[in-house]
């Protein structure tokens, strides 16, 4: 049996006496490494059900403390530099990791080399730009039973086109790692207050609002690489991500970013139905919760909303647009002769997809419609289809395209771009399309809260 295996046993000695027996029993120090591997994964599912706060070398056994000290031991030439240096700040990195040294030590230091370059010791002074700082939606409010901090994030209420159109990809990522600092400061806060350590954040994302709009790719690639360095730089710190409000297209959004969650971090998922209000307090005391959430909290003034916490975004007005595009690449360039039209068939096999595209063109307008064929494997003009989104001409030379549509019944999808009106010049299209699939489980969660009455979008 590896170190790493022996270093994984925790003692806890603050959980109950009927659960440290529970885990002693759970291993055998004669078992294969294979065998470990899943006993490994039972406990973890015990004392995922506990959420163990405050974590420190004395909840080891000898060997996890051995395996601990080694670990610091390792980190010499960074540990002047950390924002803490205490056991919680490191245990946080070997759990990430299941103890396993090497890895733990290659996470840490990639952390801090990300400190380095986003200058992190000063980010809670920087401020972002007025656009962003008015139309970011999102905030701090509350906490839940046990203290630990809550974050509201307003992703329906956000304008992603129009906030990428007034302010960088850099800009607004920049501002979420700011709030996931200004989250930890806040765990500081309340250990000193309440005398005991809190290290983890509720996050509820409300999701009212949610259209195609939001599957814009650039504003999905703001999420996903969001919440890649969430998981490669904040691990062990997210206690639960409630879901409110979910409209039939969550399982698509989901699936967009679900590769860039840990599955440690997708367990800790909630989505809760058309009780959201009532549910929600189970996570969080109602005194903690804006009136405009189903609970008791307003600002000083009675607003529901709390205003003074947190920001509900909204349309980005024109004025503050830098630009009138964002820069994207393209999969395909491919040129449509003079009079002539060039078909792009895209299979679905079954409702719920979206289908979502991009394109420009090059010196002059393309025409652009989406059909449904409806013989299947026949080739078919556009006239024999079914028109699902009406074909007209774009200006994709002077302003790239883009949109998406969800298809509620399975078949072939022709993206047709259309010159035939042009007789004498042929066009250069550049474009990229996709299907996008919804997450299985999160699809057969939304349909089983409809089933019994309780849709999430209520």
């Amino acid at each position: 049996m590896t170190t790493s295996s022996l270093c994984w046993l925790q003692g806890l000695d603050c959980l109950p006496a009927s659960l440290q027996g529970l885990l002693t029993q759970s291993f055998d120090l004669q078992k294969s490494e294979d065998t470990l591997q899943k006993q490994r994964k039972k406990v973890q599912k015990i004392t995922a059900v506990f959420d163990v706060e405050g974590l420190s070398l004395r909840h080891l056994w000898k060997p996890g403390k051995e395996c601990a000290r080694e670990f610091r031991g390792n980190l010499q030439d960074l540990l002047p530099t950390m924002p803490k240096a205490d056991d919680y700040f490191l245990l946080r990195w070997l759990r990430a990791q299941n103890f396993d040294l090497k890895k733990a030590e290659d996470m840490l230091r990639k952390h801090m080399e990300f400190r380095k370059q986003q200058d992190l010791d000063n980010i809670l002074t920087w401020q972002a730009s007025e656009v962003v700082q008015l139309y970011d939606s999102g905030g701090m409010c509350g906490y839940d039973y046990e203290g630990c901090p809550v974050w509201f994030d307003l992703v329906g209420a956000l304008d992603p086109k129009g906030l990428l159109l007034s302010a960088s990809k850099q800009e607004l990522i920049r501002k979420r790692i700011k709030a996931f600092e200004l989250l930890l400061k806040e765990c500081e806060i309340q250990s000193q207050k309440l005398g005991r350590k809190i290290e983890t954040v509720v996050i509820v994302f409300d999701l009212e609002g949610l259209s195609l709009k939001h599957l814009w790719k650039p504003a999905v690639e703001v999420y996903q690489q969001y919440f890649a360095l969430v998981e490669a730089n904040y691990p062990e710190t997210i206690k639960h991500l409630l879901v409110v409000r979910a409209p039939r297209l969550f399982p698509v959004a989901f699936n967009l970013v679900k590769s860039f969650l840990t599955e440690v971090t997708q367990k800790k998922i909630v989505i809760l139905g058309g009780n959201w209000k009532q549910e929600m307090s189970k996570f969080i005391s109602p005194d903690q919760v804006p009136m405009e959430y189903g609970g008791t909290m307003t600002d000083p003034d009675g607003n529901p909303k709390c205003l003074t916490k947190i920001n509900y975004g909204g349309e980005v007005p024109k004025s503050y647009h830098l630009h009138n595009q964002v820069r994207v690449q393209y999969e395909h360039t491919v040129t449509v002769g003079r009079g002539s039209s060039l078909q792009v068939d895209n299979e679905i096999l079954f409702p719920g997809c979206v289908l979502r595209w991009q394109f420009a063109s090059d010196g002059a307008d393309i025409g652009f419609g989406v059909f449904l064929k409806t013989q299947q494997g026949e080739q078919q003009r556009v006239g024999e289809m079914t028109e699902v989104l009406s074909s007209q001409r774009y200006n994709a030379h002077m302003v790239p395209e883009d949109g998406s549509l969800t298809c509620h019944k399975p078949g072939v999808y022709v993206l047709c771009f259309d010159n035939t009106y042009s007789l004498i010049h042929a066009k250069k299209v550049s474009y990229t399309v996709e299907v996008l699939l919804p997450d299985k489980a999160a699809e057969e969660k939304i349909q089983g809260l409809e089933a019994t009455g309780s849709s999430p979008a209520q």
